[in-house]
């Protein structure tokens, strides 16, 4: 039998699916390698992650990797996602973030399921994990300030002292907490220290503070606390309490990782998670620091968190970005122990990559100039096909109205063209696009000399489709018909930084903002293929790059578009 199952494994289908199985094992990431592992030597039985932000702020790019790990690892091996938020610290959390995070995840297309958590709801549990600490001599509370905390720490090279407050009983202390908890002190006044070792060459195991008082209204608990724990000592408590096996988190996290496995261990859960630790995500020339949006936002520099030139995952949704090419990107990134930054170059290119066979090619023009077909019957409309995605003949097609009168781009024509230039002059035809080849006769100025409009005469034997091929032209421009046009604002966006300065001025570490980085254009003219376009709704616009309708600022009556990205990019993917 073991010949039959040799001759087996030596059959080409055999070979090619045992190159396969090695080539996946080979790729797979190194937090995949230590899943496996932990699984095949009985460390766990199943895959449990969550995404845990602080509600202080909306989520961005950066945060979408993370949560997009959590998510794939328990979908990859058949676990739970938990979804909680890390509350702890009532100082800088709103409402107003919870919301907005949940609607980010939701849209990222992560599903908690009935798993969504609050840290605050253990704040009970955390105490009495506190009180456990205390008894069994791990904890004592300190009167020290801040300030003389981080003067007793040490440094690097230098081993810390001991707090004085580090010999009370355990009787004194239980009984302090207790005060501590019952509002008897004010801010700062005293805090809890774990009690580990203060000549230790990781500082954060240098009796590192796990509660402090805080006065303050929380957004889940009201007036409930007086006294909050510190998120090293919060975190592990909340993962262990719901079970999470792998605590997925970034590169920061791993000198933390030992007081992590401190509070677990001295807490004695039976089945304590393992926190792995992975690179950020960092993108070139964007702003992701909560402090200087915050500031731009209170400046009136963006109009909100959800700006279109900012990177939050609701300012992209708003631009137009899809789920979908967000995950390309996170996936193109990868998953590495090496911090690294990315080109924002390559979140275009994947914005592209997804909406190019997906989106329908319409016409709209954005600086428009009137042209007259002075051959054309007047008060004549024709309804002519267009196919609405040339590489996606599933989209099918539309019928465009045509007319005596069109807007076109005023960048296509030109009274004395430079060389190689193939749209309208004096002399030249062109085929306007689904339609006819018109040849262009001149042009009327105003008084300060702007051409204002284009007179040309059409060939009626060219239509678009009518297997015409008596001449070629070079050149073809796009059009909207003048009587049927709907009007839109259009708004064009650049970079928020100055890419040439980079990000932070160095003399006073202020943002090296891009002057220009939006333009606002008012009447441009749709096909009326767009009337009935709702938020989000996104398309090509021929030869102008995708737009999106903003979510924001968009009426049914007056339509607002942001350009999501243009056409081309000189990006292209490394090898």
């Amino acid at each position: 039998m073991s010949e039959n199952l040799n001759e087996k494994e030596k059959t080409p289908e055999a070979a090619a699916a045992a190159e396969k199985e090695g080539a996946e094992r080979v790729s797979r990431n190194f937090i995949e390698q230590m899943i496996d592992k932990d699984l095949a030597e009985g460390v766990y039985d199943t895959v449990h992650t969550r995404f845990p932000p602080e509600p202080n702020g909306y989520l961005h790019i950066g945060h979408a990797k993370s949560i997009l790990l959590n998510y794939g690892l328990a979908q990859e091996y058949g676990g739970k996602f938990n979804m909680r938020f890390d509350d702890t610290n009532p100082t800088k959390e709103k409402t107003e973030f919870v919301e907005s995070i949940k609607e980010d995840i939701k849209w990222l297309g992560a599903d908690w399921e009935d798993r969504l958590f609050f840290a605050s709801d253990y704040f009970g549990q955390m105490y009495e994990g506190a009180v456990k600490l205390i008894k069994k001599g791990k904890a004592y509370v300190s009167d020290l300030s801040a300030e003389e905390i981080r003067e007793y720490r040490g440094t690097l090279t230098e081993p810390g002292k001991e707090d004085p407050s580090c010999r009370r009983s355990v009787e004194e202390n239980l009984r302090l907490f207790q005060e501590m908890k019952d509002g008897k002190y004010a801010d700062g006044e005293k805090v809890l220290r774990a009690r580990i070792d203060m000549a230790s060459p990781n500082i954060n195991m240098r009796d590192p503070v796990i509660y402090r008082v805080a006065h303050m209204s929380h957004h889940n608990t009201g007036d409930a606390w007086c006294i909050y724990p510190m998120y090293d000592f919060a975190h592990p408590i909340e993962d262990a309490i719901e079970g999470i096996t792998h605590s997925i988190c970034t590169l920061e996290f791993e000198d933390h990782r030992p007081l992590y496995d401190w509070v677990v261990r001295e807490l004695e859960y039976p089945h304590p998670p393992r926190q792995i630790e992975f690179a950020k995500m960092y993108l070139t020339n964007v702003v992701t620091g909560k402090r200087y949006i915050k500031k731009m936002v209170e400046e009136g520099i963006v109009d909100g968190w959800d700006d279109p030139r900012l990177v939050s995952i609701a300012a992209l949704r708003r631009r137009g970005f899809t789920p979908e090419s967000i995950k390309m990107f996170v996936d193109l990134c990868g998953v590495s122990k090496s911090n690294s930054s990315v080109d924002y170059a390559m979140l275009e290119y994947c914005i592209r990559e997804d909406l190019k066979t997906k989106k329908p090619r319409m016409m709209a023009v954005l600086d428009p100039v009137r042209l007259v077909i002075d051959n054309y019957p007047e008060g004549q409309i024709e309804w002519l096909d267009a196919p609405n995605n040339l590489e996606n003949e599933a989209l099918g097609s539309r019928k465009v109205p045509f007319g005596r009168e069109l807007y076109i781009e005023r960048e296509d024509f030109m009274e004395v063209p430079p060389k190689k230039y193939f749209r309208l002059f004096p002399g030249n035809e062109v085929r306007l696009m689904n339609a006819y080849f018109v040849t262009c006769t001149g042009c009327v100025k105003d008084e300060e000399g702007n051409v204002v409009e284009v007179h040309c005469t059409y060939d009626p034997e060219t239509k678009s489709g009518s297997g015409f091929n008596a001449r070629k032209v070079k050149g073809t421009i796009h059009w909207v018909c003048a009587s049927e046009a709907i009007t839109a604002e259009v708004r064009l966006y650049e970079n928020i930084i100055d890419e040439e300065k980079g990000v932070y001025n160095e003399e006073d570490g202020s943002l090296n903002l891009n002057p220009n980085s939006l333009t606002v254009l008012k009447n441009c003219y749709l096909e009326p293929a767009f009337a009935g376009s709702k938020a989000y709704d996104s398309f090509q616009f021929v030869r102008q790059g995708f737009f999106c309708v903003d979510a924001k600022d968009s009426r049914p009556d007056a339509l607002v578009f942001n350009r999501i990205v243009s056409l081309k990019s000189s990006y292209t993917l490394p090898k």
